[in-house]
């Protein structure tokens, strides 16, 4: 069986979209880092900032600092906030807080925050919504996109595709990092995944 190469289908859609309107949704500087470089110089990119998994509205706000800070000194893309709400995420994940790392809680959390991105999308007029979450060597990008692809057929505005741990990424993210001294956590958010 042939796994689906995301990767390749994205950068096809780069290629042929030139100019088209993008919605990414980061989790934090350092992984929009390298998925920028990736489609910025193809689509005219928005970096929404929705992570109501964080764990405290310091660790939001420190992380929202360095993704204005990034993209104020890169210019790579415009920035899109959205306010810290906790409830949301611990409303989505409730019942599942027993749940293994990268299980059914997490895809929950996936799903909450490609739905905001898919649905500010759609109000804004975007071609398209993707997320920097498939940059993580601890998350599963065929889940990832599976919930986008889904969102695309509900809400009617495309999901572009992404693996973007492929072909160095996460390393790449890595030495971006560095390069421009972004504060790089030790855990995913949630108040689960720091324990």
């Amino acid at each position: 069986m042939n796994k689906q190469n995301f990767d390749a289908e994205m950068l096809a859609i780069l290629r042929g979209h030139a100019g088209a309107r993008l919605l990414l949704h980061s989790c934090c500087a350092p992984c929009s880092s390298y998925c920028l470089e990736q489609v910025a110089p193809y689509m005219r990119t928005t970096v929404l900032f929705y992570n109501p998994n964080l764990d405290s509205a310091e660790e939001y706000e420190r992380r929202k600092a360095e993704e204005v800070r990034f993209l104020s000194e890169t210019g790579l893309a415009d920035f899109l906030d959205c306010d810290y709400a906790p409830e949301e995420y611990l409303g989505t994940v409730a019942g599942l807080e027993a749940e293994p790392e990268g299980g059914a809680r997490c895809t929950r959390c996936f799903g909450l925050r490609l739905r905001r991105t898919a649905e500010e999308a759609a109000r804004g007029g975007y071609d398209f919504f993707a997320t920097t979450l498939t940059v993580s060597p601890l998350k599963d990008a065929a889940r990832i996109n599976g919930i986008g692809f889904s969102l695309e057929a509900e809400l009617g505005v495309r999901y572009l595709p992404s693996d973007f741990k492929k072909r160095g990424g996460y390393l790449r993210s890595v030495e971006l990092s560095r390069e421009h001294g972004l504060y790089r956590q030790n855990y995913c958010g949630c108040k689960f995944s720091k324990r």
